[in-house]
């Protein structure tokens, strides 16, 4: 271990590697070492989230999320027709399917105003059919600014823009952090296979953040309980009936939005994802488990209250992760003429969820810093679509201690 980087960025994910190609950009000079611990980039959450462009019309305006999300959102476009990546604005409907749900439907609406997008329209249950012809809801919202796009290839372009930005910047895989030692104005990086010294570390780690945060002796009143999204693919003649994205009004009281139908970035249709608590923080199987993982999340009190205050909704979910028809009920909730044929089991992803000791979820981004380093322990969606904003807002941060050295 001779080499002393400038930055050191764990976590080959869309947040990792967005932060590291934007501070190639702003700081050419600088060298730039990323630590992954698989094989390949995006193995975790970003290559295996549903693929939106979210518009930004969910969050409470002036939220690190409203502000990211748009914002990030223009930027991940622009990244897109630069780079040539796959993506397309398909738009997405909203849509209530009972008169109950309205109220809900008419805050999401306005909220969206509020956030600056102006070209979102209220459409009646005729008007939405328009869009989506298969549809039969009561009112919808139809949203010009969402889409779909490969973050998998987002990943790849920022791989490669970082390794031309300057021949000293390395990504190195296989690379599983195991220590983080303080060195004189440095930081120490322990992984299995050696030591790697930076002047400043920047962990984006996802799900095992929390994990990061404890190596580096932050004392955090948060844990990261993972939640497995399961999905279906819309097959035979069930492909045709969707056009974009349809949502249903989410339940407010949750951070997630609730089972949806999506158009891929390569055409095909995926339909999910649910939300289960998942007894291994990266099992993408039904039953996958792990003991330690399990004792990680079951020894946080607040997992307890968080059981305590949705134990039913839990329950609920977990009969539609192993039951087929019960997930084509919901989806037929969106489109009514689905049938058993038109759907058939597809891949599940894992989600990383900060929760805190009163069982609340934390429903923002989350970031903390040391004296020489900074950790993203919370990042859930629309972290893909932010990337790059939250990257901006990363550099921000680090900016004053590091640039001015």
């Amino acid at each position: 271990m001779n080499k002393v980087y400038d930055f050191i960025i764990v976590g080959g994910g869309i947040v990792g590697m967005a932060t590291a190609y934007k501070l190639a950009l702003e700081q050419p000079n600088k060298s730039i070492l990323v630590l992954e611990k698989e094989k390949k980039m995006a193995s975790h959450q970003t290559g295996n989230n549903s693929g939106v462009i979210h518009s930004g019309i969910y969050y409470p305006p002036g939220s690190l999320k409203a502000k990211n999300c748009i914002n990030g959102r223009k930027q991940l476009i622009d990244f897109a027709e630069q780079f040539a990546v796959s993506y397309e604005l398909c738009g997405k409907l909203i849509a209530a399917f009972e008169e109950r749900e309205l109220p809900a439907l008419e805050k999401i609406y306005v909220n969206g105003k509020k956030n600056g997008l102006e070209d979102i329209q209220m459409l009646s249950g005729e008007e939405s059919k328009k869009y989506e012809p298969y549809i039969d809801c009561v009112k919808s919202i139809y949203v010009p600014y969402a889409g779909i796009i490969n973050y998998r290839q987002v990943v790849e372009k920022f791989s490669e823009a970082l390794l031309r930005a300057n021949k000293e910047n390395k990504i190195l895989r296989e690379e599983k952090v195991v220590e983080v030692n303080e060195k004189d104005n440095s930081k120490l990086i322990v992984t299995k296979k050696g030591s790697y010294e930076g002047k400043y570390a920047i962990f984006c780690a996802g799900l095992q953040s929390d994990e990061m945060a404890k190596l580096d002796n932050i004392d955090l009143k948060t844990k990261i309980i993972p939640f497995r999204g399961d999905y279906y693919k819309v097959i035979n003649k069930g492909s045709e009936k969707v056009k974009g994205l349809i949502y249903p009004v989410p339940n407010p009281s949750l951070p997630f939005l609730g089972v949806h139908l999506t158009k891929m970035y390569d055409g095909t249709i995926e339909a999910g994802p649910n939300a289960v608590f998942s007894f291994k923080k990266e099992g993408y199987a039904r039953t996958s488990f792990s003991l330690q993982d399990t004792l990680h999340s079951f020894g946080f009190v607040g997992v307890w209250k968080l059981f305590k205050n949705y134990w039913m909704i839990g329950i609920s979910e977990y009969k539609r992760a192993f039951n087929k028809r019960l997930f084509l009920k919901s989806l037929q909730r969106l489109v009514p003429s689905l049938e058993m044929e038109d759907i058939e089991k597809g891949k599940s992803g894992v989600r990383a969820q900060a929760l805190d000791e009163k069982g609340n979820l934390v429903d923002d981004f989350l970031i903390k810093t040391t004296k020489n380093s900074l950790h993203v322990i919370n990042a859930p969606s629309p972290a893909a679509t932010a990337s790059l904003a939250i990257a901006d807002e990363i550099i921000k941060k680090i900016k004053n201690t590091i640039v001015n050295r």
